[in-house]
């Protein structure tokens, strides 16, 4: 399976250097057919903290409002033992980033070449590479949060314009949905359980997390079978992926 998660990766880079990144299409294109793990979420709903937990490093912007405003392609690779944990960018080739917090500004920034100073969004993804011996071979999408008004600076459109995209990667067959809600809200108003499952009615591809555990109201308690955040280690998070691959795939 790593080795098919490794041929994934290398198909999916060349994708997006050649322009092929999955966005709306008359025709079926090659990024349509490979295997994926988006990540969706609402607004402040806890996505970053997941990713950078299953990578152990704070690397992803942080802010209010829509703060991921580009899809970003996060590909992990597991090096040896003792080896320097560092990123490459698609973009930046053959620059190699130490410093996360330089990935954070990067990511940031490249966003703003491509959509301006602006709060709009873009289906163009950034793709980053993560290599680290504390990772497993994996790839997920993080995709801009769901959102249900427009803040100053957006136009109206932006609330279906953010569910468009996010439906173009989730309702293929052969993409795994991470669906995140934090505890102290609602679940049966949770915008990614909502979504989900209009697009997975039978849950074969949906694997929920649970996150803002610490913020749940007091006397409540998590359901056991819940995945918390904190305790989802990167081996398990894996194990838990390549059952839901067995799904898509085979």
């Amino acid at each position: 399976m790593d080795n098919l998660i490794s041929l994934v990766n290398k198909i999916q880079r060349a994708c997006t250097a050649l322009g092929d990144h999955g966005e709306a299409s008359a025709l079926p294109t090659l990024w349509d057919s490979l295997p994926a793990i988006a990540v969706v979420g609402g607004q402040s709903s806890g996505k970053s903290s997941v990713l950078e937990s299953i990578v152990g490093k704070d690397f992803l912007p942080r802010g209010s409002g829509i703060v991921t405003r580009r899809p970003l392609v996060l590909q992990l690779h597991k090096s040896d033992e003792g080896s320097r944990e560092y990123a490459e960018f698609l973009h930046l080739q053959r620059k190699r980033f130490t410093d996360f917090a330089a990935v954070r500004k990067e990511i940031q920034d490249e966003t703003d070449r491509e959509t301006g100073r602006t709060k709009q969004i873009s289906s163009v993804p950034i793709h980053l590479s993560i290599y680290s011996p504390n990772v497993v071979n994996l790839t997920l999408i993080d995709l801009p949060g769901l959102t249900k008004v427009a803040v100053e600076g957006q136009p109206e459109s932006i609330v279906q314009d953010i569910e468009n995209m996010v439906r173009s990667y989730i309702e293929k067959p052969n993409c795994i949905i991470l669906a995140i809600s934090p505890a102290n809200q609602d679940l049966a108003t949770s915008d990614a359980i909502k979504i989900s499952r209009e697009v997975d009615p039978t849950g074969e591809r949906t694997l929920g997390v649970l996150t803002k555990i610490d913020l749940m109201d007091k006397g409540t308690d998590a359901v056991d079978v819940t995945c918390f955040v904190h305790d989802l280690d990167a081996k398990t998070f894996k194990s838990l992926v390549l059952d839901a691959l067995g799904v898509i795939m085979f």
